[in-house]
């Protein structure tokens, strides 16, 4: 007959051998235990590790002593979170700034911060990886009518971030340069 394996409330799965080894009568250190896991491999923002440990059922006041002293020593700042992830998200995967905002406020980073961490991004710069955007897209446009490749780059764009007027205006530009006539599309971006 198998063992039968006795388990914590919040115990799951994903729960690591450490935590389970800790005693379950002190919840701090379980705490400490889940938050030190999860910022192994990623930086976490607050609110992250909050709904880790919320999860996990750990005292809401051992959770908000537990991740103050980590904000207090530097293992969590969703400023600098905030800041690496803009960096990334926009140089990786090429994000305007709205994308990148929404994507930080569903990781539980405060508004100011969010705002701080998107302004190091000027219009200049978004525009011009935008144009980089289109030029990699384009090619596997050609030969598809002109307002088909508008449509399918200018989305491509949109589910980016950047607003329809830049998507537009970006789309119409590469267009004109590789030949297509735009004339008709005077009112279109401007």
């Amino acid at each position: 007959m198998a063992a039968r394996r006795t388990e914590w409330p919040g115990d799951s799965p994903d729960s690591s051998r450490a935590e389970k080894e800790l005693s379950p009568k002190d919840p701090a250190e379980r705490a400490r235990a889940i938050c030190l896991r999860l910022l192994t491999g990623t930086p976490r923002t607050r609110k992250q590790l909050a709904d880790a440990l919320h999860k996990r059922e750990i005292p809401p006041e051992v959770a908000e002593e537990v991740l103050s002293r980590f904000e207090d020593v530097g293992l969590i700042n969703d400023a600098a979170f905030a800041e690496a992830w803009v960096e990334s998200r926009h140089h990786g995967r090429g994000l305007a700034r709205r994308a990148l905002a929404r994507e930080l406020r569903t990781k539980g980073v405060d508004s100011a911060l969010i705002d701080e961490a998107v302004g190091q991004l000027d219009s200049d710069q978004e525009e011009a990886t935008a144009r980089e955007l289109v030029a990699r897209k384009l090619r596997a446009t050609r030969g598809l009518e002109r307002d088909r490749r508008l449509r399918r780059l200018a989305g491509m764009l949109a589910r980016k971030g950047y607003s329809e007027g830049m998507a537009l205006r970006v789309v119409r530009r590469a267009l004109e340069e590789e030949g297509e006539d735009t004339a008709d599309l005077d009112d279109v971006g401007d």
